[in-house]
C-alpha cells in the first residue's frame, strides 16, 4: 500500500480499534438524553431493544443489565419485530444502529409508533435514524471499517449512559476505558491454529459479546463461528466438538451459573481446544489456555474483554484468509 493507496480493510480495523476507547469515554460524558430515556422507560416499566447485526447483539449484552436495573427489558432483532409486530402498548423502544440507515431501520421508522416511545442509538448524526428520532450518538462519527469493532465499544459505553441514570455505577466502566487491558494473545492463538470451526461462549452480559465474536469469526475469517448462552451450549451443541472445533469461553467475575470448572470435561475429553478470556478472578479452567484479565463484571467485563476479543478474531483472520475486512458478498450498510 502506497501513501497514495486507500487503506486496506485491515488497516481501517485496527485504526478503529485504536481509538474506540477514547471515543467511547467522550460518549460517557455527551448524552444529556440518556435521563429523558431513562425517566420514559421507568415510567413505562419497559424497554425493547431492537438493532440488526452487531448492533442487535450489544443490545444483548446489556439486556440483563437493564433487567438488574428494574425495568422489563427485552431484545429482539429488527427484523423480527417487524415480521411479528408487538402489541401497541406503552414502552420505550430504543433502535440501535451505528450507520442509522440500515433498511429494517428505515422499514420500522415508517411504521406508526402508536404508544411506542421511540429513541435512536448511533454513531452517525446524519443517518435517517438520528434524523427520524431523538437519539444517543456516539463519538468520532460512523464506523468505516467493514466489521463492527469500534461501533461495539461505543455503543456499550451509549448504553451505560442510559444505566446511569437507572443507578449504575459508570465508575469501572471508566477505569476500563481509560486504561483498557491488551494481554498478549499469542498462546490463544496457537491453541486455535488448524481449526475449522470456532465457538464462542459465555453467560450472563459476556454472552452478547459471544455473540458478536461469532459475527465477527463469520465476517472476517470467513469461518463457521458459533455465539452460544453456557448452558445452552450444554444440550446438544457438545456434539459439534472435535480437535477441530476451537472454543473460546468468555467469563466474568460474579456469575452465580459459573460452573465451567466441571463443565470443562467433555471439552477436554472431546480434544477441542480450549481457550478462556478470564475477567472472573477465580482459578484457571482446567486444561484451558488462558488470558487473565482483572476480574470484573457487567459493563466493565463487556470492555475488559472487547480488545483481547477483537485481537483474537484479528489473528484468526490473517492466519486464514487474504483481504481480511474487504468484504466478498456483503456492505457495510444492508439496505
Amino acid at each position: 500500500m502506497t501513501d497514495s493507496a486507500p487503506p486496506n480493510g485491515l488497516a481501517l480495523i485496527e485504526a478503529e480499534m485504536a481509538r474506540q476507547h477514547d471515543d467511547a469515554l467522550r460518549s460517557l460524558d455527551a448524552q444529556p438524553l440518556a435521563e429523558t430515556i431513562a425517566a420514559a422507560a421507568r415510567r413505562t416499566g419497559r424497554l425493547v431493544l431492537l438493532g440488526m447485526g452487531g448492533s442487535h447483539m450489544t443490545n444483548r449484552a446489556v439486556e440483563g443489565l437493564y433487567r438488574a436495573a428494574g425495568l422489563d427489558a427485552t431484545t429482539e432483532p429488527l427484523s423480527e419485530a417487524l415480521s411479528a409486530t408487538l402489541p401497541d402498548r406503552a414502552r420505550v423502544t430504543l433502535i440501535a444502529s451505528q450507520s442509522g440507515d440500515s433498511g429494517e431501520v428505515t422499514q420500522y421508522l415508517r411504521r406508526p409508533a402508536g404508544l411506542e416511545i421511540r429513541f435512536g442509538l448511533t454513531l452517525n448524526p446524519a443517518g435517517g435514524l438520528a434524523q427520524a428520532l431523538p437519539s444517543l450518538v456516539g463519538a468520532g462519527g460512523p464506523e468505516a471499517a467493514y466489521a463492527a469493532t469500534r461501533s461495539i465499544t461505543v455503543s456499550l459505553a451509549l448504553h451505560a449512559t442510559v444505566l446511569a441514570e437507572l443507578g449504575v455505577s459508570l465508575a469501572p466502566l471508566r477505569a476500563v476505558l481509560a486504561s483498557p487491558p491488551d494481554p498478549d494473545v499469542t498462546p490463544a492463538l496457537a491453541a486455535l491454529t488448524g481449526v475449522s470451526t470456532v465457538v464462542f461462549t459465555a453467560r450472563g452480559p459476556l454472552v452478547g459479546l459471544a455473540e458478536v465474536a461469532a459475527l465477527g469469526g463469520l465476517e472476517l475469517a470467513r469461518m463457521p463461528a458459533l455465539g452460544l448462552e453456557g448452558g445452552q451450549f450444554r444440550h446438544g451443541p457438545l456434539e459439534l466438538l472435535s480437535p477441530s472445533v476451537g472454543v473460546i469461553i468468555l467469563r466474568a467475575a460474579g456469575e452465580p451459573s459459573d460452573d465451567w470448572d466441571g463443565e470443562s470435561a467433555p471439552l477436554r475429553a472431546s480434544g477441542a481446544p480450549l481457550v478462556v478470556l478470564d475477567a472472573s478472578g477465580r482459578p484457571p479452567i482446567p486444561g484451558a489456555i488462558t488470558v487473565s484479565l482483572a476480574a470484573h463484571s457487567g459493563l466493565a467485563a463487556l470492555a475488559a474483554c472487547a480488545l483481547p476479543l477483537q485481537r483474537l478474531l484479528v489473528g484468526l483472520a490473517v492466519a486464514r484468509i487474504h483481504g481480511v475486512g474487504e468484504p466478498l458478498r456483503s456492505n457495510k450498510v444492508t439496505r
